[in-house]
């Protein structure tokens, strides 16, 4: 239950560091990289039980 609401939680943070926004656009990909990296981990730990 905990691993999915991480998981729900990391993949809204995804979308909302993506450079889309005016504002957030000198920000590069650096955010949603980060995050995209985080959240591929816990997927790959969620996936193996580990988690």
């Amino acid at each position: 239950m905990l691993s999915t609401v991480l998981v729900v939680l990391l993949i809204l943070l995804l979308i909302g560091s993506l450079p889309t926004w005016p504002y957030s656009a000198e920000w590069g990909y650096g955010p949603g990289g980060v995050v995209g990296a985080v959240l591929a981990i816990v997927l790959v730990l969620a996936l193996l039980g580990r988690l």
